[in-house]
């Protein structure tokens, strides 16, 4: 019976070990090109806005919050922000503008910039 245990047990820990590298050996994409970078960046912006997570607290706290806000965004190596500057804005409320920007300076974007490399990209994120 005991061996059983520990038969059981080290199966366990064994798949368990071999899960979690595949997903470490899952290395996120280096995007050297402006291009692609502009792409990912307005996709996983997009993808953010739309999150559950943001939604709900975006309809808790401001509800009221609606239109469009254009900031510069520099992405560094890492995938990381950098900074988050408003450029434009038809929304007056700062207290969400804060938490926009927590929000988009906490993700961490699914893809790396070659080593020194940093982008700064123009996005329009409508908040609806």
């Amino acid at each position: 019976m005991q061996r059983f245990f520990f038969f059981t047990f080290g199966l366990c820990l064994f798949i368990s070990i071999l899960f979690s590298l595949k997903s470490y050996a899952q290395k996120r994409p280096v995007l050297a090109e402006e291009e692609q970078v502009q792409e990912a960046v307005t996709k996983e912006v997009d993808e953010l806005m739309k999150s559950k997570d943001f939604l709900k607290k975006k309809n808790k706290k401001f509800a009221s919050v609606k239109g469009y806000i254009v900031v510069d965004i520099a992405v560094v190596q890492n995938g990381k922000l950098s900074s988050f500057f408003k450029v434009d804005s038809d929304i007056k409320n700062i207290d969400f503008m804060e938490y926009l920007s927590d929000t988009v300076l906490d993700h961490k974007f699914e893809f790396k910039l070659p080593k020194q490399q940093r982008y700064k990209i123009r996005q329009t994120i409508n908040i609806e």
